[in-house]
């Protein structure tokens, strides 16, 4: 079995002491524990700015950007060197991933990532993966690595998700209050319906909660991925897919891992407005994107970034009539060919008359099919 577990700072770090070696030796006897049984691991684990604290002498996480990337800097070694003498212990071998948001978006770099892990897995190594926060500008502001890891578990192909924290389950109230019950199983969102999800994280070194853990496990359910979720100290029973925690079971099938990470794991950069036509033939024709088909463009971007596609002020009706989704909603999600200086003077025009006109290299999409990916809500990036 493939297992991607993620654990966050607060589970392994304070913010006076930075990490807590016992916490560090206990959850990496856990994951040993699996690879004895012959499972593959890959860990995804936050910790490195919580590392950097107290060597730096901050005393809590800082809250300016280039405070976190030195804090990160200093911290990301010291935590892959406790991992790595921890693992060795055991006898295996740890490699360090750092990812951002184009190692995964970008078409040549996903494949690159995607290779690298298998690689690593093939090898025996566990490989331990981290946002690269030392260069990192609106990710390292994300919040946690909760949702990083439900898209690594599609990447990697994992047969399981787990998330630990520092709550043993998923309560439907505060875990803090005696009338608050724990929830076993989560099979789709009518089980979250009684469940308050209001409490952020506590501590003053972790930056998730609950919210950022059940969006994660909405990720990597609707992409056919079992989520466990419970603590550091349950972590060896859920590496079994015991009875530890709350189980999230899959709701949806596998999609292609580009499109998963475009739609949940980045923001437009801008906003393209396109007609009800060119809606049509993306929706139902699963085409691509033509200067035809688009009335406006806004913002600033450039080529290969991703944009928001959204509807007409007057919206647009579904296959079976109605009115599917309001005018100047999010519809789509793709990676543009053109800056945005470029798409102005293409507007409805042609690919034949623009080639004419400007050159044989204007005769492509303003975003191919293979690049663009259908929002099922208004706004699925990154909050």
């Amino acid at each position: 079995m493939r297992i991607v577990v993620k654990v966050g700072s607060s589970s392994l770090s304070t913010a006076g002491d930075g990490i807590d070696t016992a916490r560090v030796s206990a959850l990496v006897n856990a994951l040993a524990e699996a690879r004895s049984r012959g499972d593959e691991v890959v860990l995804v684990s936050s910790g490195a700015i919580a590392s950097g604290i107290a060597p730096l002498g901050l005393g809590q996480r800082p809250r300016d950007l280039a405070a976190q990337q030195a804090a990160a800097s200093v911290g990301q070694g010291l935590l892959v060197a406790h991992y790595t003498e921890r693992f060795a212990r055991h006898g295996y071998v740890v490699g360090q991933v750092l990812l951002t948001l184009d190692d995964v978006t970008r078409r040549s770099h996903y494949r690159n990532a995607y290779r690298t892990f298998a690689k690593l897995l093939e090898l025996g190594v566990v490989p331990i993966v981290n946002e690269n926060d030392t260069v990192a500008t609106s990710e390292i502001r994300f919040g946690d690595n909760d949702r990083l890891a439900a898209l690594v578990a599609h990447l990697v192909h994992a047969d399981l998700l787990v998330l630990l924290s520092d709550v043993n389950a998923l309560y439907d109230g505060d875990p803090r209050s005696a009338d608050a019950t724990p929830i076993t199983d989560v099979r789709g969102e009518e089980d979250l319906a009684r469940v308050e999800l209001r409490r952020p994280s506590g501590s003053r070194i972790g930056t998730g909660g609950m919210v950022t853990k059940v969006e994660a496990a909405r990720i990597a359910t609707g992409a056919g991925v079992p989520v466990v979720l419970t603590d550091v100290t349950h972590a060896a029973e859920a590496l079994t897919g015991g009875g530890a925690g709350t189980r999230f079971h899959p709701t949806g099938r596998r999609r292609p891992t580009r499109l998963l990470w475009l739609a949940h794991a980045t923001e437009g950069k801008g906003r393209i407005t396109v007609d009800a036509g060119a809606v049509r033939a993306l929706r139902d024709r699963g085409a691509s994107l033509l200067p035809a088909g688009i009335v406006a463009v806004d913002g600033d971007f450039v080529a290969g970034d991703p944009v928001d596609l959204v509807a007409t002020e007057g919206g647009f009706e579904g296959p079976q009539g109605g009115l599917e989704r309001p005018g100047g909603s999010v519809v789509a999600r793709g990676i543009v060919s053109y800056d945005s200086a470029e798409i102005p003077r293409l507007i409805g025009r042609s690919t034949r008359e623009l080639a004419a006109e400007l050159g044989p290299e204007y005769e492509r999409e303003v975003m191919h099919r293979d690049d663009l990916v259908l929002l099922d809500e208004p706004a699925q990036g990154r909050r």
